[in-house]
């Protein structure tokens, strides 16, 4: 390994801790529902292990309680993750254009809303190291807190593991402030993002939509506007 791969994975390490720590209340409260649709710790272990989304695995553990087939799972799993397609896409363009195959399946494995975030916002190209690290820490601590979700059920208030999944939030602010303190143009795609989710949420002609179905609406709107009205030139992004 050398010193810059070693570099990037202790970096991603380090900078996924919060990602982890906020994973671990989050699929906490996971753990619960799986316990619910009639799971074992192992089950909802496997289940986190091979889907590192909340509201898929959310989504997924309310339509094995309610008795549904394989294929309506695997429906509804599809439409409520595909905004990962997008996610992949832009991190696509952000690693070097040499990247083995190998590297890239590992990195699109693990790619969560967290995970893309951190990863999106290194300064220039990167390095696929940095977002092995982050899963490195990430990942386990979303399956853990499952399996433990599982075993202890409602042993903790409610109240308390919503004040621990905070944590999360507060990382994802970490992520957009500075870029959008150095960026003008990042700052108001931040806040017209905010803006429309809120829209998104709350106007009743949008309620039979899933969530996933309408963040990746908003991506592509807003990543759309924001290209054809704000090119970056790719020197820049060297």
């Amino acid at each position: 390994m050398n010193t810059s791969t070693s570099y990037w994975l202790k970096k991603g390490i380090h900078n996924g801790m919060p990602i982890a720590l906020g994973y671990l209340a989050v699929s906490f409260t996971l753990g619960i529902a799986a316990k619910n649709a009639g799971l074992t710790a192992l089950q909802a272990a496997l289940a986190s292990i091979t889907c590192h989304a909340s509201a898929g695995e959310f989504a997924g553990f309310t339509l094995i309680a309610a008795l549904a087939t394989y294929a309506e799972i695997a429906v509804m799993e599809l439409i409520i993750n595909a905004r990962y397609f997008l996610m992949s896409c832009a991190l696509s363009q952000k690693i070097p254009a040499d990247t083995p195959i190998w590297k890239r399946l590992i990195m699109g494995y693990f790619i969560t809303d967290e995970i893309f975030g951190a990863s999106i916002s290194v300064a220039g190209k990167l390095d696929p190291y940095y977002t092995f690290g982050l899963a490195a820490v990430a990942s386990p601590a979303w399956c853990v807190g499952t399996a433990l979700g599982v075993l202890m059920g409602n042993a903790l208030p409610i109240r308390v593991v919503s004040a621990l999944s905070v944590g999360l939030y507060g990382m994802f602010m970490a992520c957009i402030i500075p870029e959008g303190k150095k960026n003008k143009i990042v700052a108001g795609v931040i806040v017209v993002s905010f803006v429309l989710s809120y829209i998104f949420n709350t106007l009743s002609v949008f309620a039979g939509i899933s969530s996933g179905v309408k963040i990746m609406i908003l991506t592509v709107i807003i990543s759309l506007a924001a290209a054809i009205l704000f090119p970056v030139k790719e020197e820049e992004n060297a």
